[in-house]
Formats: structure tokens, sequence, C-alpha cells
């Protein structure tokens, strides 16, 4: 079970503080995204919230990609398809609400981005083997945690649980007010 304490997870009614003018400045969506990201990619954003990363993303994969937009909260979705509806993104990205027992996505991924997000996960060894399972060979996980809510030490117990799960793990790109690390498949 991926989610078994719902109350750990950021409520629909903060969305706005999760997508605004302030944090792009300080979390640019581009220049994180833009080493990972080719046009063409099918992707993934985990806990997409009101599509701040999912945007981006959809514009960087271009008509050939996908994103999956993946939420645990149908609220969230909600807002995210508001933004997309009637736009060039709409038939980019992919909605899908995910289960309290997993992801539930079975496409093959090159990339997943997984920001402010998994350590809200109670499980986060059944979400790394989930993930290993839908990441394509070669394919990457950046994944990024707010300091001010995981510490260094529950970081390192969740980057040695994707290791578990069969990733390589290294440190991730800086980001203004993030603790990072890069998850690899191997080739």
């Amino acid at each position: 079970m991926i989610y078994e304490n719902k109350q750990h997870i950021c409520p629909v009614e903060n969305a706005d503080s999760l997508d605004n003018v302030i944090r792009k400045w300080l979390q640019n969506p581009g220049k994180i995204l833009r080493p990972y990201i080719q046009p063409g990619m099918s992707v993934m954003d985990f806990g997409c919230g009101p599509g701040f990363f999912t945007m981006k993303m959809a514009q960087m994969v271009k008509d050939g990609g996908t994103v999956f937009a993946v939420d645990l909260q149908e609220g969230m979705l909600q807002k995210l398809k508001e933004k997309i509806q009637s736009t060039e993104l709409e038939d980019r990205i992919k909605l899908h609400q995910c289960k309290e027992s997993g992801i539930g996505v079975s496409e093959s991924l090159d990339f997943v981005l997984a920001f402010y997000v998994v350590h809200e996960v109670p499980d986060q060894e059944a979400f790394f083997y989930e993930l290993k399972s839908i990441v394509k060979p070669g394919g990457t996980v950046l994944i990024a945690e707010p300091p001010f809510h995981v510490s260094k030490k529950a970081f390192q117990k969740c980057i040695q649980k994707a290791r578990k799960a069969g990733f390589n793990a290294e440190k991730g790109p800086s980001v203004i007010l993030s603790k990072t690390a890069l998850l690899s498949t191997g080739q």
C-alpha cells in the first residue's frame, strides 16, 4: 500500500501555493527539467498537484510525447484539467488518479519526476519497486524533497529504498529549497 494515511498529503485547498509566480522564479520548471526531457519521450509527473511541472513537461515532449500527470486527489487533477482544456497540451497530458495501493500506470517511461511528494508516500519501498517496473532501461527518476519536511537522514533512507528496488542513485541537480537525487535503471 503506497498511501495509507491521507493526512500527510497536501490538500487541494492549498493548490494555489504549489503553482505561483514566486515558485516559478525559485524553482523554474524549464531549467530543472531541461537536462532530462526530450521531444517524443513518455514521462510522468508523480504527485502532479495542479500541474506546476506538468505543463512544462508537456511543452518539452512536444507532439510525439506523452506526460502522465498522476495524483491521488481528484481535485488536483481537476485543476490541471481546467488549465489544459482546449489547449495544444490537452492531447499530450494523460490525467491519471492513482490508488492508495499504487501508481497504476503500466506504460514504459523514459523519465519520472517526483517533486516534493515522496515524503508523503508511507510505503516508499513498494513505490520504488513499482517505479522500477515502469521506467525503461536507461530511464531516469528525479526526486526532490523539501528540507523543511525531510531530514537528511530520512532522505538517505528514502534513497536506500530506491537502491534496494534496483535503481542506481546519485546526487541530483541543485534546486533551491530541495534535497535531490537522480535514480537510473542502467542500460
